[in-house]
């Protein structure tokens, strides 16, 4: 039996990947949206998608920039510890909302909960940023 070969995405759409990695950087870094809290939004939305090539990824650039361990290894469990501030915990569980698409999340109490902590453009930027992994999480996956 022959082994699947690999689908690079990126050889037959090098147009698209190029276009998908600016819009990417773009929310990154042209939105004022913090970089710490990026990696962990990015790291937490690979680790729901299963996306190993992006959670070894994602940790990685978030302890290069000066993440601490102790905080990458307790994401996976951000509601049971105090490692992580009131406004990042609900940045997760916005991107956990994202991510699982359920239609009986309250998508508004929550967008209005960051309220508290964000800015009407960081939370699109958020928005954005949650959207743009979960597609790259998928898209690598899909490459296997």
């Amino acid at each position: 039996m022959n082994a699947p070969t690999k689908i690079m995405h990126e050889t037959n759409i090098p147009e698209v990947y190029t276009l998908l990695r600016k819009a990417h950087f773009t929310i990154a870094a042209e939105t004022g949206f913090d970089i710490h809290l990026a990696h962990l939004i990015m790291l937490r939305a690979s680790q729901i998608n299963g996306c190993g090539f992006c959670v070894k990824m994602h940790t990685e650039e978030a302890r290069r920039d000066g993440e601490t361990n102790e905080r990458l290894d307790r994401l996976i469990v951000w509601r049971h510890v105090d490692d992580f501030s009131p406004a990042e915990k609900l940045a997760f569980a916005y991107t956990e909302a994202l991510t699982y698409m359920s239609e009986t999340e309250d998508l508004a109490s929550l967008r209005n909960e960051l309220r508290d902590h964000y800015s009407d453009k960081i939370i699109s930027a958020m928005t954005a940023l949650i959207a743009m992994i979960n597609l790259w999480n998928r898209i690598q996956a899909s490459n296997h």
